[in-house]
């Protein structure tokens, strides 16, 4: 299919006006960036993505902070646990907080750099995905305050089982916040009967992990089908920095 290689171009000169507009790391404080390009061909055949997508999305994985060296990806992540719980200040500040001592934290994966600052709360714990399936966790119901992953989902074979088994060790007032590769333009679609399609650079594809799902605009279905009852899109940057909060109490 064609591209509308004007309409691409227009929104990639969009994309560079708000190049600057990220003035303050979430996670660290920081107000220096860097800039690398992340996306190879390969994957940008398999994915079909345009000139815009292909912008968004490098921004979104290859735009660092000096500082801290999360990239805009991991800040999207911080920024949306920082507003779910009205705090006002960076992340390193945050679990140094007298409410943040109190939650009992899950990571599901390495959220990029977070980990190094997560783990500072008293009652964090990491499980690597796929080692520790998603989809049948080994814990209690009720057991966590907070739920996090960071674009593990789409590597999930039933991304709704994964979602629900976050909900179901949610505590009545808990939340699953995480981040999934989102292509703004389209619906989410499933990569079953499609080439094997991965996250990592081609010398690294035996130790990746495949996606089965193309995530899309309905993303936020996934959670509603996984028995929560609401869900945020929360928005640092459109579209390169989008992260999704999904809870089961809709006074939040």
């Amino acid at each position: 299919m064609a591209q509308d290689c004007s309409t691409d171009k227009n929104r990639t000169n969009w994309i560079e006006t708000i190049l600057n507009t990220l003035n303050v790391c979430p996670i660290c404080g920081g107000h220096d960036f860097s800039y690398r390009e992340v996306l190879w061909q390969e994957l940008v055949s398999d994915w079909q993505l345009s000139l815009f997508e292909v912008n968004y999305i490098n921004r979104q994985q290859g735009l660092n902070c000096v500082r801290c060296g999360n990239n805009l990806r991991s800040m999207a992540l911080a920024d949306a646990l920082l507003c779910s719980f009205k705090y006002r200040g960076p992340l390193v500040k945050f679990v140094e907080s007298d409410l943040a001592k109190t939650l009992n934290v899950l990571e599901i994966n390495e959220a990029g750099g977070l980990s190094s600052v997560l783990e500072k709360l008293p009652n964090h714990q990491l499980v690597r995905y796929p080692e520790y399936d998603m989809t049948r966790l080994a814990f209690e119901s009720a057991t966590f305050d907070l739920v996090l992953h960071s674009d593990t989902l789409e590597h999930v074979p039933n991304p709704v089982a994964g979602l629900s088994e976050c909900r179901r060790i949610l505590t009545k007032n808990g939340r699953c916040i995480f981040t999934v590769p989102i292509i703004i333009g389209r619906l989410t679609r499933s990569r079953a009967g499609l080439k094997n399609s991965h996250h990592g650079a081609t010398n690294q594809l035996g130790v990746d992990y495949i996606v089965h799902t193309e995530f899309g605009a309905d993303m936020w279905k996934f959670a509603l089908e996984a028995g929560f009852t609401s869900t945020r899109i929360h928005c640092l940057e459109y579209p390169s920095a989008l992260a999704i909060e999904a809870t089961t109490n809709n006074e939040q």
